[in-house]
């Protein structure tokens, strides 16, 4: 007899294996403003791929963002600085395809808007045309808000991203957590302010304290999410790669393991090797049959050939 836990997990299977996923309302701005309003918080994940948007539309997700992120996590680059404009695209549209009732966010890449305003309209419109975006996701306070207004006023949304920002890693010293001194906290306060006033839809603040957090999450009237920015965001974000235990290169301070998969498929990988070399793989269950009477007529011809 199936718990309630069996069924919704049979059910999330069957609709997976099946291609159907069910029909939920797809939230907009304005579903993220009353969430922001009455307090309830905004789920975010990366995804890179189509099964993986597609478990994810599955299992319930507000936001996807397909990140930059995939630079290590897929490509196995040291960085994010390596990723192209067309990488960001194809992983966009595989994205889209898998979750189509999700609102979906593309992370513009290094050099797709810093440049000039010009270039982060192109860039972000590539994201839209190309791959049906909801929103793109860009580095930067202050130094941004040209760029990110240059975008709002072109009729597409953004969420600005401050604290630890991945590109301008080396300006930080590295991959080091961000506003914990007063000082600092004060500029992270001014970038968020400003991004803000720029027409930002949201805000994505990484790597700082929770006390820094929570005082822009109240400021703000526009939703707040945090990654590494304690539990006072409105909303909060992990790297799918990381919170599924897959990518162990290195895991950041502020994640979380909901699972340990890395170590399950390595086995799964093993079994396969054994099976095969053993000949216990394939069985019969996992062959094709000829049609009735097919097969003596197939050793008659062979005898016949030979």
């Amino acid at each position: 007899m199936l718990t309630g836990d069996d069924t919704v997990c049979q059910n999330v299977r069957m609709s997976i294996q099946g291609g159907i996923v069910g029909k939920m309302a797809k939230k907009n701005i304005f579903s993220f403003y009353q969430m922001k309003e009455k307090g309830e918080k905004i789920t975010y994940l990366t995804a890179y791929d189509f099964p993986t948007a597609r478990m994810a539309e599955v299992a319930g997700l507000d936001m996807l963002l397909v990140g930059d992120s995939l630079g290590m996590v897929v490509y196995g680059y040291e960085g994010t600085l390596p990723v192209t404009m067309d990488q960001m695209i194809v992983h966009s549209q595989a994205v889209r395809r898998g979750a189509p009732n999700t609102f979906v966010i593309g992370d513009m890449p290094f050099l797709s808007y810093q440049q000039s305003v010009t270039e982060a309209i192109e860039s972000a419109g590539r994201f839209h045309k190309e791959a049906g975006v909801d929103a793109v996701k860009l580095e930067g306070g202050r130094r941004v808000a040209a760029q990110i207004r240059g975008i709002v006023e072109s009729g597409m949304l953004v969420m600005g991203h401050i604290g630890l920002t991945p590109q301008s890693s080396a300006q930080l010293g590295g991959f080091k957590a961000q506003a914990n001194t007063a000082e600092a906290a004060m500029e992270i306060i001014a970038d968020a302010r400003a991004v803000e006033e720029a027409g930002a839809f949201a805000i994505l603040l990484e790597a700082i304290p929770p006390e820094v957090g929570k005082v822009i999450t109240e400021t703000l009237k526009i939703p707040v999410l945090g990654i590494g920015a304690g539990p006072h965001c409105d909303g909060q974000l992990l790297i799918v790669s990381d919170m599924l235990g897959i990518f162990e290169a290195f895991t950041p301070k502020f994640v979380k393991k909901y699972a340990s998969l890395a170590g399950e498929i390595v086995t799964a990988f093993q079994e396969y090797i054994n099976e095969v070399r053993s000949g216990k793989f394939p069985e019969e269950q996992y062959c094709y049959k000829m049609k009735a009477g097919e097969a003596e007529k197939f050793r008659e011809l062979l005898s016949k050939s030979s």
